[in-house]
């Protein structure tokens, strides 16, 4: 009975180690899981964050942050976008366990003796005894980043400041990421 008790928690630990690579946040509009939030500033000016799940490394959620830039500005007629401002933050999530204690008892007892009439006389014996198990909860803590951008767009490459090439960094995100293009 201890055996599978403990086998269980072993279990659920093993296989969220192996699905959480894919579960981290998908790129899409922000949603419940996660995603991408944009808003127009000024005609070549816009603000990009990316909020990724626990399972989403800063890393991902800044190139999501990035290839939400390079389709905005290829949607509104830009080619190119200087990055004005960027933030990366990770969130501290807090998750634990309730702890719990099980108690196991045992009791018998024995009777024995004569009967005269209405009088007994004997001697009863009893015994018993009882074990708990004490299991502590556990505390996990998860992170779950977000990128932030403040970009400019550009129709054409402005020569005295570094830029992006929005087609450029679309198409090597997507490929790194095995995206659909839409």
């Amino acid at each position: 009975m201890k055996t599978k008790s403990c086998l269980l928690p072993l279990f659920l630990i093993l296989a969220t180690g192996l699905l959480a690579p894919g579960c981290a946040t998908q790129y899409q509009s922000n949603s419940l899981t996660g995603g991408f939030k944009d808003m127009r500033l000024a005609p070549d000016v816009f603000r990009i964050t990316f909020r990724g799940n626990a399972y989403t490394s800063a890393e991902r959620a800044q190139d999501f942050a990035m290839l939400r830039a390079s389709e905005l500005c290829l949607s509104n007629g830009f080619h190119h976008f200087a990055l004005l401002g960027e933030s990366q933050t990770a969130t501290p999530h807090v998750f634990s366990t309730p702890s719990t204690s099980t108690t196991t008892g045992y009791a018998s007892g024995e009777t024995s003796g004569t009967i005269y009439g209405n009088q007994f006389r004997g001697y009863t014996y009893l015994s018993g005894h009882s074990t708990t198990t004490y299991t502590p909860g556990q505390t996990f803590v998860f992170f779950k980043p977000t990128a932030g951008l403040m970009i400019r767009g550009f129709v054409d490459k402005p020569a005295e400041i570094p830029v992006f090439d929005a087609a450029f960094l679309q198409q090597e995100i997507t490929s790194q990421y095995h995206l659909k293009r839409k």
